[in-house]
């Protein structure tokens, strides 16, 4: 695992973030150090919290030339273990299905394209540790085709 040389959560003053669940806030700052960590990588985010009635996309970046969909989980310890287990095979289903339907909605084909996971731990006042697991389960190009 690696670990930041800073900690880059955001500090959210905004009402309408604070009234949100503890949990949530938790989440969002999570995507955010994700979402740095990743572009500390050299990766260009393209969107953030995609929402359809499927479900939600955490991140949609590039590496390089290949178009990434990243999920995103934040745990306080290591009690259900890594990024690994994080995204069992339904999950992995919802995630194809919402980059199916990211594709089409901009009409992308013959892209390459791939699913990575990315797992923060300890997130309390110590920099967590980051665990980034690329191309974390393979897909079928007929599973993300419209």
């Amino acid at each position: 695992m690696a670990s930041l040389p800073y900690w880059p959560w955001r500090i959210f003053t905004d009402e309408s973030v604070t009234t949100l669940d503890p949990r949530k806030i938790f989440g969002q700052a999570g995507e955010s150090a994700a979402e740095e960590y990743l572009r500390h990588k050299g990766y260009r985010i393209v969107a953030r919290n995609l929402r359809s009635p499927v479900g939600e996309l955490d991140l949609v970046a590039e590496d390089g030339r290949v178009l990434v969909f990243v999920e995103v989980k934040a745990r306080r310890t290591d009690t259900f273990g890594g990024a690994i287990h994080a995204v069992h095979q339904r999950k992995q289903e919802k995630l194809i299905r919402l980059a199916a339907q990211y594709l089409a909605r901009h009409h992308i084909k013959d892209r390459l394209c791939r699913f990575d996971v990315v797992l923060l731990q300890g997130m309390d006042a110590v920099a967590p540790q980051i665990e980034h697991i690329q191309n974390a389960f393979e897909v079928s190009g007929d599973d993300l085709r419209w």
